[in-house]
This record gives C-alpha cells, structure tokens and sequence, in this order.
C-alpha cells in the first residue's frame, strides 16, 4: 500500500512521506536505546568523552579506536582491566557497557558483590536457570570489582557458571586490582579459578590501569 501510494505521490508529498519514516525511524531507535541502557543497571552511565588515555597501556594490535568500536565483540572477545583502585576501570567499564546500548546492542553492568547476590537470590527462588537465560542474551557483560571482596563457595560456583557459560557466546569485561596469579583467593579454589583464566585469556586481552588515584588526585582532603 505505501509503495502504491509512493508511486503515485507527488515529489513534496514523497518527501514528506520520507521525513514521517525518517522520524519514526529515529523515534524508534531512541526508544530502544533508552530501554537497553535502563536495562543494563550502570550506576552511572559514563562515555569516551574526556576519558584520559594516557595511563592505560592497551595490548598490542588493539588500539583505543577498536575499543571504542567494540571490535572485541566479535566472536565473544574478554577483556580485563588490570590496576590500582582509582585508576580509571570502573569509568572506562561504564562506559563500554552503554556504547553498545546505543547501537541496539543488550549489555548488562553487575558489580562483582551484587551479581553473586542476584544470582543467590535467583537460586533460593528456584529461578536460577530463568536468570542466568536473561543475563545470556546480553552481547557484553561488565563484571565490576572483582576481588574486591570475599565470595563464599557458592558464590564462587555461581560465578564461575555465569563466566563458563559466556565463553565464546557473549563479551565479558572484567575490572580488578588482582593479578591472575591471585585469582584462586577470590574463588577460594585454585582449578575453579585456573579455569577461568583459561576461558578469559582464550579470546581475551589485558588492559593495564597504571598511575594513582583520580579521586585521591582530586580530594578535598589535602
């Protein structure tokens, strides 16, 4: 029917026929963008704009501009964000969790705590198996802090399944103040840890977070 109309429309009413798509094309796309960074639980939607570079030592063959561009969503690409706290990782995480957001791209943002305590809850409602379906349909996940505080075994099981399961399938970002050779303290288990390593480093690269701290650099408390 529109392309009848289409055919037998005048020049103006083509245009502005074009301008009606046009805008409820963008309506649209604005719509679902607004949805995917609800849905991806930021705590506070950062972007590359002012992100200072110069600390960050990037892998080779892997420059900023590919970051940005996601690249490493191809074929289920890791990559982990190695330094001190206040280093920059939580920032360039946020931000990286909401670009694909704006492109039509699910992404989902957890702290390290609260995605072990999700996931908890989710087992306890016997919905654990409907949870971790909902979380794997997100092309990038942001796994935030992680080290940063003890996770029983349990937890540790939880959040090996979420990290076995995303390999080679989805994008995992993972943020942390500990060395691989550390690993094993936060899942209390050196094999469960290894095997972690051995999935993220398959298809991942390391990011190196050096300098001191932005929040220290600028405190109040001098």
């Amino acid at each position: 029917m529109v392309a009848e109309f289409a055919g037998s429309a005048t020049p103006q009413q083509r245009q502005h026929l074009h301008g009606l798509f046009t805008a409820e094309y963008a309506s649209r796309k604005a719509a679902r963008m607004s949805r995917l960074l609800k849905a991806a639980r930021i705590p506070t939607v950062k972007t590359f704009d002012g992100y200072d570079w110069s600390q960050i030592r990037l892998p080779d063959g892997f420059d900023r501009q590919a970051l940005m561009d996601l690249d490493f969503l191809d074929g289920g690409g890791d990559l982990v964000f190695y330094g001190d706290v206040g280093t920059g990782k939580t920032h360039l995480a946020s931000a990286l969790a909401a670009q694909p957001c704006r492109v039509g791209i699910p992404a989902r943002f957890f702290t390290t705590a609260g995605l072990v305590a999700h996931l908890r809850r989710a087992k306890d409602a016997n919905r654990l198996d409907k949870e971790l379906a909902v979380i794997g349909k997100n092309r990038l996940l942001v796994i935030d802090e992680f080290g940063y505080l003890p996770i029983d075994t349990q937890g540790s099981r939880l959040l090996f399944q979420v990290i076995a399961e995303a390999y080679e399938k989805r994008s995992l970002v993972l943020t942390t103040n500990l060395e691989f050779a550390r690993w094993g303290t936060v899942f209390g288990d050196d094999t469960m840890a290894a095997a972690v390593i051995d999935r993220i480093v398959h298809h991942g690269r390391l990011v190196h977070f050096t300098g001191t701290s932005y929040r220290v650099a600028h405190s109040l408390m001098k």
